[in-house]
């Protein structure tokens, strides 16, 4: 594990310091050059704060998410938010001064798919951190008085849950993880009920889930959520669900799993899949946010100096906090 240290003292604010993935667990800091506006339409931000997602550190692990691999030197993060230091001169609805969250991807918006509405699958997207480009919420479907079960109680998992139940007005919101502290948390932030997996049967846990949250006699719940990409919560998941209920797939695990489809089929579940975000999340997000129907705010555990960025990530492997941003080079903590 080959990394450059650097101290605050070394870091001028002249500078754009970048946190550089190499290849898996090789990081160095780099000195890039400063962006300049490309277009009229665009505008330059200085990071303040970056959230470091699941799939930075799985470049950081394994250099490689399916078919997107670090073959090339890359700027991880993309979970970022800044302050508008430059804008184009066709940018209107900004100025210098301005706080902004950064949506992280940029469609063609001219294929068909983007055309259509749906910009997350565009085959030209430049998404932020996903190679060969350098870096810097997920569908939901609940509506009122519906049962949701949220398999992962980690950062995704626990906005899934909040949102189905704040802004959606859910009114059973379970989760489920296999580790008591995170679904402590999840009671206290959002969550009606908590299960903690056991180690059985995908079969007897999505029994045993039913018989805690009280869905036996609607024969399982409305919507299930996977968000941790587990093998054994994705089979337990769809044990889970009622018949016809719906399935969502959001978090993101092997490529190849042993699946139990005649579950799926003879229940007519609907099953979705969630690739990033799809069109209007991110408004909506910023909007549950800024209404306070969300509190992101107790999500975040830590916030460490961006010369720490690599303990950051070792601290999210080891799943010892929720949420741990980075500040940005230049901001002093």
């Amino acid at each position: 594990m080959a990394t450059q240290t650097m101290t605050r003292d070394q870091i001028s604010p002249w500078q754009n310091l970048s946190f550089v993935l190499n290849k898996p667990y090789q990081v160095t800091f780099e000195d890039r050059p400063k962006p300049t506006l490309e277009s009229p339409h665009h505008a330059i931000v200085a990071i303040n704060y970056t959230g470091i997602c699941g799939s930075d550190v799985h470049y950081w692990h394994h250099g490689a998410i399916g078919h997107f691999v670090v073959k090339d030197p890359m700027v991880l993060g993309h979970e970022s938010a800044g302050t508008v230091v430059e804008v184009g001169a066709a940018v209107t609805h900004l100025r210098p001064g301005d706080r902004v969250a950064i949506e992280p991807g940029y469609a063609c918006r001219r294929c068909s798919d983007c055309r259509a509405g749906r910009y997350n699958l565009c085959d030209k997207m430049v998404f932020a951190a996903t190679p060969p480009y350098d870096g810097t919420l997920t569908g939901l479907w609940a509506s009122p008085g519906q049962s949701v079960v949220v398999m992962g109680a980690g950062p995704v998992g626990l906005l899934c849950a909040a949102v189905a139940r704040r802004a959606y007005g859910a009114s059973t919101v379970a989760s489920v993880d296999i580790v008591q502290s995170k679904l402590d948390f999840a009671l206290a932030f959002a969550s009606t009920h908590a299960y903690l997996s056991q180690r059985v049967s995908p079969e007897a846990n999505a029994q045993a889930i039913k018989e805690h949250v009280g869905l036996l006699a609607r024969g399982g719940a409305d919507v299930v959520i996977d968000a941790s990409g587990a093998e054994p919560s994705i089979q337990t998941s769809l044990h889970t669900v009622r018949m016809g209920g719906t399935y969502v797939q959001g978090g993101m695990g092997k490529s190849d799993i042993t699946f139990p489809i005649m579950a799926m089929c003879l229940k007519e579940v609907t099953a979705k899949g969630s690739f990033r975000y799809g069109p209007g999340d991110y408004e909506l997000a910023v909007d549950l946010v800024a209404s306070g129907k969300v509190d992101i705010k107790k999500l975040v555990s830590d916030v460490v100096p961006f010369e720490k960025a690599e303990e950051a990530f070792r601290k999210v492997k080891e799943g010892e906090v929720i949420k741990i941003l980075i500040a940005g080079p230049n901001e002093k903590l």
